[in-house]
């Protein structure tokens, strides 16, 4: 009896695996369509003697180009981001791009990288000048997220011929100000627990991964973490029909950050993340626009906003996005995606 009951589990799971593998490519291959007359691509680029990967999607082809710079560093978004990037795919040609070692552009063979301020910049401009190349296009737009603003603001301020515009979403100003400011959040937000009293102090201490820990509990505990509004798309539908992933590419995403992400990690506390700070720097030469939520003290709205007033460019707008935290663009992807168009049609 126990062998029957055994081999009718194994039948059910085999049929289970083959039903959702049949499943799975009819999902990846309706996500791996060309748009008429747009175009739906994806490989790897070599960027600064590195392999990174890029996704390229768009709906017209003479549409501008934006390239879309994660953030982190180091949390490279390919696994989902199709999903909410699409959204701007009438109005741009949208670029993704999984910067050096993470994500699709994870090689073990490059753990043990000091990264710098000099490296990064160099990528994104070997990338924006292979993008210009490729779409023979002059310039390009930079949204960035998170990292990717301070990445962004900094490859726009350095090489401003490049780019037609800069957008930055969960704007960073300059990273110890916005650990400073989050903890002087935190202290408001506490209750006195215990719980919020260790946070606290690892918050004030000198161990970064201690600190890297306590800042996203104590945002989860009183709803500011990124995600404390949800995603409006299914997490798990998005990864299972990912049209660039295969089952393999997923476990060593998830091996990455066991392994590489560690430098990441440590190029966060570094002198060198410091160089890429925006103190000081206000004056752009192209349309500057940021898009912000009113609850993001991962990336600290109030000093992006203090921040925005002291630029200086040919055209600047705010956009603050209410009861929003630093996953806006996922949150509420079609209002950030309505927000993007109205960008692009701006200029």
């Amino acid at each position: 009896m126990k062998i029957k009951i055994f081999k009718c589990i194994l039948i059910l799971f085999c049929v289970f695996l083959i039903v959702s593998g049949i499943v799975r490519s009819i999902g990846r291959s309706i996500n791996r369509k060309v748009p008429d007359g747009g175009i739906n691509e994806t490989g790897f680029v070599e960027i600064n003697g590195t392999r990174q990967w890029i996704n390229i999607y768009g709906k017209d082809l003479n549409n501008p180009v934006l390239l879309y710079l994660h953030g982190g560093p180091g949390t490279a978004t390919s696994p989902y981001d199709y999903v909410f990037t699409r959204k701007w795919a009438d109005a741009y040609t949208v670029v993704t791009w999984d910067q050096r070692n993470c994500g699709k552009s994870y090689d073990k063979k490059q753990n043990g990288t000091e990264f710098t301020y000099d490296m990064f910049m160099q990528d994104g401009k070997e990338m924006t000048e292979f993008l210009q190349m490729y779409f023979k296009k002059d310039k390009i737009t930079i949204l960035g997220h998170s990292w990717g603003t301070f990445f962004g603001a900094n490859l726009v301020l350095n090489y401003p011929e490049y780019y037609e515009a800069y957008i930055g979403t969960g704007q960073i100003v300059n990273i110890d100000e916005n650990e400073q400011a989050l903890t002087q959040a935190a202290k408001k937000w506490a209750k006195g627990d215990k719980e919020d009293k260790r946070l606290l102090s690892d918050l004030d201490g000198s161990d970064e991964h201690k600190k890297l820990i306590a800042r996203q509990r104590i945002m989860e505990k009183y709803g500011y973490d990124m995600f404390a509004q949800g995603r409006d798309y299914s997490l798990a539908k998005a990864m299972f029909f990912n049209p660039y992933y295969s089952l393999w590419e997923f476990v060593k995403y998830l091996r990455y950050f066991s392994t590489g992400f560690k430098d990441y990690e440590k190029f966060l506390y570094s002198t060198e993340f410091k160089k890429f700070s925006l103190n000081g720097k206000y004056s752009y030469k192209v349309p500057y626009y940021n898009i912000n939520g009113d609850r993001d003290y991962q990336t600290n709205w109030i000093l992006a906003q203090e921040y925005f007033d002291l630029v200086e460019a040919p055209f600047k707008k705010m956009y603050i996005m209410k009861d929003m935290t630093h996953g806006l663009l996922e949150s509420r992807s079609k209002e950030f995606s309505d927000i993007i168009h109205e960008i692009k049609d701006s200029f």
